[in-house]
């Protein structure tokens, strides 16, 4: 490893890079990234996406997530190793992009005139933070079993196909319950959108009822829902009485050691939507990947129980690519956090490798994932084992 400057936290000045050209800047607003009216969340118009994926707390309403007094300091590699990120930038979408290994940063860029203040949604990779406050209530005996039905922490989902399944299968994203993740029309994920995030209710428990049918039995089939999410987040309101941004802060990220405060966006009864719309600064996504590399503990004192870490970041359920609301991979040495339209924190924990990726990627899966994965293995490959 390169000689080291010594710890501390960055300021902005110490991060002036030559500005690079991005990919598609005029189509995507050049001319300031400036605020749009009618926005449609992360289904906006292409010139207004860069300014919408850094200010869902400022269009919807949201919960503070309070970081703590002492953030975790973070080292800086006096140089930067050759992790061709110049080739990266150019060729996609990122609004930012952060590589650590252990709590050392060896790179951190920003393109679109996005900052290191600049707090990015988080789209799904959200979803990763609802399992692991279930991991933690489970801790806590708040839930007694993840085997428990829906119901028992919801009960108004009693006798609902959602109320009726075990957590465990919630977790897994097979429910077996119908819910129809498509992006766009009069599909399930848009309804539930609209309901809310767009603030047009109902709200809670009562949003979910329209989805009751039953096409799979629990367990038996990993349909990507989230749908699923949202009332895991419900299970864990219930369980615990607090909202999810307040139980977030004081279990994982004030403990976590993060830098600055994040966001959680809510419904109108002011529960957090929990699917997705986490905000917060590149820095402490990397720092939440560091705390999940290292199983959970900071410095030696566990924040989140290690077995339950392990448990969430390793197949589960149905597939093999999935864990507890995680993306895992066949060789089941790394795992990551995935968002719509590109963000995205992977880990690699034997190395305490972390690759944190925000990004403006037209709507789909695929071409972010692929640009990703080759880009970690390249990280992984330079840096060593």
């Amino acid at each position: 490893m390169r000689a080291l400057l010594p710890t501390l936290t960055f300021t902005l000045a110490a991060l002036a890079l030559p500005a690079l050209a991005a990919p598609d800047e005029e189509a995507l607003g050049k001319l300031g990234y400036k605020p749009c009216k009618d926005v449609l969340a992360s289904l906006s118009p292409e010139e207004c996406i860069v300014w919408v994926m850094t200010h869902y707390e400022a269009i919807y309403p949201a919960h503070k997530v309070q970081k703590g007094a002492a953030p975790r300091a973070l080292k800086r590699a006096a140089q930067e190793p050759a992790l061709e990120l110049d080739m990266f930038l150019a060729e996609n979408r990122n609004t930012g992009l952060l590589v650590m290994r252990g709590d050392t940063v060896l790179a951190e860029r920003y393109q679109y005139q996005r900052t290191a203040e600049s707090r990015f949604v988080s789209m799904s990779m959200a979803k990763t933070l609802v399992a692991l406050l279930v991991g933690i209530a489970l801790h806590e005996k708040k839930i007694a079993s993840i085997d428990d039905p829906v119901q028992t922490y919801v009960p108004e989902l009693k006798g609902h196909p959602y109320g009726e399944t075990p957590i465990r299968h919630m977790l897994t994203m097979s429910s077996g319950v119908k819910f129809d993740e498509i992006y766009g029309g009069d599909s399930d994920m848009m309804r539930m959108a609209n309901a809310l995030l767009f603030q047009k209710g109902p709200a809670g428990a009562a949003a979910m009822l329209p989805y009751n049918k039953r096409v799979a039995e629990a367990g038996k089939r990993w349909s990507y829902s989230s749908g699923d999410t949202f009332v895991l987040g419900l299970v864990v309101r219930g369980a615990t009485g607090r909202s999810l941004s307040d139980y977030f802060s004081e279990k994982i990220w004030q403990p976590m050691g993060a830098e600055a405060d994040a966001g959680w966006n809510i419904d109108p009864a002011g529960n957090e939507t929990g699917w997705f719309c986490f905000s917060a600064t590149l820095r402490d996504w990397a720092r939440l990947g560091l705390l999940l590399a290292d199983r959970g503990a900071r410095d030696g004192k566990q924040v989140i129980p290690a077995e339950w870490v392990k448990a969430a970041t390793s197949a589960q359920g149905p597939s093999p690519g999935y864990g507890y609301q995680t993306w895992v991979h066949m060789q089941g040495d790394r795992f990551h956090l995935r968002g719509l339209r590109g963000q995205a924190v992977w880990v690699h924990p034997a190395t305490r490798t972390v690759v944190v990726h925000t990004a403006v990627y037209r709507i789909g899966w695929q071409a972010a994932v692929t640009a990703q994965g080759n880009f970690f293995d390249a990280v992984l490959k330079t840096l060593g084992n």
